[in-house]
């Protein structure tokens, strides 16, 4: 409380008053006393991070030449600490000396005659490539012995050098074959019900009719259509044919009712996360699937689209194989365990039903499980 009241009698001061009757070097002190100044701050100028205390007037004008001759000056006149301990060359402590690698005994143990010695050391570059080619050394000659040789007349064994320095010729891979599947036949094959159609690959497919580049669209969006009443075509792959989002509508809406397709492959579109989420939006409605692959798509995917394409698996209890390389680990781990335990839950449905040898207690053990 003491303090408070030391300060009450501060309150009804009149600063203009005060300020009135300070002279002009009070004020000048004062206004020093005032600069808020930072001078670890490096970004400021130097005229900024310190007071200006120079009061002393300029003798002449500033002359670069002349300071540096008189900073010179200053340091050659300027004598030298003398050395507590004054230098006198001695050496002191071990002198270093390298270790020796260690020899190979092996190498140690074997001697030549001293003839072949003799031969060795006084050989030309010539016959030591003659002595690499016969014996397949070749690192027994460096480059430059060995293109000296190559131009040398006097080279006897060619043959075999060039045996030794030729790298290993490697045989041709020919090219894989272009996709030779008939589209249009294959579709009416579908809607037909062919029972000898179980696997339709239209991968990396070229057509030639129509001068088109690719499997148009409204063909892409007619074989979904065909596979929703078809009864025999276990596998579909559509890799690289430039497919879109309709193509993956069309695909599961005809997931919701084809009940014989196990495995589905559209890897390397133009299919959208919109168009992925619509296709696993459809594995619930589907009992039959057991492998999807939607990886390498034109654009990524997105984080939220990759955690509703693991809340989709989760609820599904059929799907083995999931082709996708989830950017973020905590998607790829939830996903891999809803595999795991998919595969595990199909291992014990087929145990249960050999052993049980009826197809019927499968959906009453499942619900167990």
């Amino acid at each position: 409380m003491s303090y408070r009241r030391e300060l009450e009698k501060y309150r009804d001061l009149d600063e203009d008053e005060i300020l009135g009757a300070l002279t002009e070097e009070e004020l000048r002190t004062l206004e020093n006393e005032l600069d808020e100044l930072d001078p670890d701050n490096a970004l400021l100028p130097a005229g900024l991070r310190q007071k200006d205390q120079t009061t002393k007037a300029p003798t002449g004008p500033f002359k670069r030449e002349e300071l540096l001759d008189h900073l010179e000056k200053q340091a050659k006149e300027f004598k030298d600490r003398e050395d507590l301990v004054p230098y006198t060359g001695e050496k002191r402590g071990k002198v270093w000396v390298p270790k020796q690698k260690p020899m190979d005994p092996v190498l140690e143990s074997v001697t030549l005659e001293p003839e072949l010695e003799e031969a060795l050391a006084n050989a030309s570059d010539a016959e030591l490539c003659d002595i690499a080619a016969i014996l397949g050394m070749h690192t027994l000659m460096s480059n430059q012995q060995y293109y000296q040789a190559l131009g040398s007349s006097s080279i006897v064994n060619k043959e075999g050098l060039n045996s030794v320095i030729k790298p290993t010729q490697y045989k041709p891979v020919p090219d894989e074959e272009p996709n030779s599947t008939d589209v249009e036949e294959t579709l009416e094959r579908i809607k037909s019900n062919d029972p000898k159609l179980e696997e339709v690959n239209l991968n990396n497919i070229r057509v030639k009719s129509l001068l088109l580049q690719n499997i148009p669209v409204p063909t892409l969006k007619a074989y979904a259509e065909a596979l929703k009443d078809n009864t025999h075509v276990k596998k579909f792959s559509i890799v690289g044919t430039r497919s879109n989002d309709p193509v993956a509508y069309a695909l599961a809406e005809m997931l919701k009712v084809n009940k014989v397709l196990k495995t589905l492959n559209v890897e390397s579109n133009f299919i959208s996360g919109a168009g992925i989420l619509r296709l696993v939006e459809a594995l619930p409605h589907n009992t039959s699937l057991v492998e999807l692959k939607i990886d390498n798509q034109s654009q990524p995917l997105g984080n939220k689209v990759e955690m509703e394409i693991v809340n989709m698996l989760e609820k599904n209890a059929t799907l083995l194989k999931f082709g996708y390389h989830f950017t973020q680990q905590g998607p790829r781990l939830r996903a891999s365990n809803a595999m795991m335990n998919n595969n595990d839950l199909a291992e014990c449905n087929a145990v249960w039903g050999s052993a049980q040898g009826a197809p019927e207690l499968l959906p009453l053990q499942n619900a167990l499980l």
